[in-house]
């Protein structure tokens, strides 16, 4: 619980923002500089930080991020890793999920595939909790879901 003096010292939260943004490609054009320029907050020294952090990953990997604006402009973000959907397109080398899952497959993956995209997922914030075999199991929710089978072997 928190005490009386960690709720004063807190800063009143003005808006939280969720971005789609590709790594090491920030710019203070749309999509970020709109979003980020109706709160007042300053564009070039997001763009600088997002770039630095995302810089060990490849060009034009989309990465989530949620940043935390406060009322006397100043934020903090939180970069999460790109979305399991994308991670399992690239792993089957598809564009596009099927359009009638569960009556045609588009591709199909070994659990070696979904094992290591868990790890990676499980590097972020709001993962860690999770064990792996929970990871897994949506991993493979998931790839049901875009029409992707998952194999023991290929």
């Amino acid at each position: 619980m928190a005490t009386l003096k960690d709720v004063a010292a807190r800063k009143p939260v003005l808006a939280t923002i969720r971005l789609i943004v590709p790594a090491g490609a920030a710019r203070p054009a749309p999509p970020v500089g709109p979003a980020l320029g109706f709160y007042r907050l300053n564009l070039m020294a997001f763009c600088k930080d997002f770039n630095a952090r995302t810089q060990k990953y490849k060009a034009e990997t989309p990465m989530q991020v949620t940043l935390t604006a406060y009322k006397d402009s100043t934020f903090e973000f939180v970069v999460k890793s790109p979305s399991v959907s994308w991670f399992l397109k690239k792993a089957a080398g598809i564009e596009t999920a099927s359009g009638r899952p569960g009556h045609s497959n588009v591709s199909s993956l070994t659990l070696r595939h979904v094992y290591e995209i868990a790890k990676l997922k499980q590097a972020d914030p709001f993962c860690k909790h999770m064990s792996l075999e929970a990871l897994c199991k949506s991993i493979i929710g998931t790839a049901n879901s875009m029409g992707i089978e998952i194999v023991k072997d290929l």
